[in-house]
């Protein structure tokens, strides 16, 4: 899931705001939810580290995972020292933090498909004749009220 988070500074009521949006269909961004955090508070936090930034950030409503919490504390760090910034918004794929998949290569030595085929579905033309010898035709007369026969 494709996501954006943005970081508004107002300087002058002394708050930021975070803005969480995500895609909800291709092209579709939605807004999510919204965190009021004090500016000076969250300025000394993450000019501290990680650690108190992500702290400083996550809240009951608003827990970002650890993974976007570095990508966020990463893209932030300019945010925070450069005053004349007042906006940043960064994006996040969930997708990235899962494991690359390696790509599935049949080796040489793998046994082919075919080969079990051949082996254990080798079937004689006489064998073949034996079992369709027997007449399979259905066998009902008037009398016979079995619910079991064909």
């Amino acid at each position: 899931m494709k996501q954006k988070i943005r970081f508004e500074k107002n300087v002058k009521d002394g708050k930021l705001t975070v803005l969480e949006s995500s895609e909800v269909d291709p092209g579709v961004i939605m807004p999510l939810h919204e965190e009021t955090y004090d500016l000076a508070q969250m300025m000394a936090a993450a000019t501290e580290g990680l650690e108190p930034f992500a702290q400083m950030l996550r809240r009951r409503t608003f827990f970002p995972t650890r993974d976007l919490c570095i990508k966020l504390f990463e893209e932030t760090v300019d945010f925070f020292t450069d005053e004349t910034q007042d906006k940043v918004i960064v994006e996040y794929l969930d997708a990235e933090t899962l494991p690359d998949e390696e790509e599935f290569q049949l080796e040489d030595d793998d046994v082919e498909l075919d080969a079990l085929l051949d082996e254990d579905g080798d079937s004689k033309e006489d064998e073949i004749k034996e079992i369709d010898d027997e007449d399979d035709t259905p066998r009902f007369t008037p009398e016979d009220t079995s619910e079991h026969e064909n």
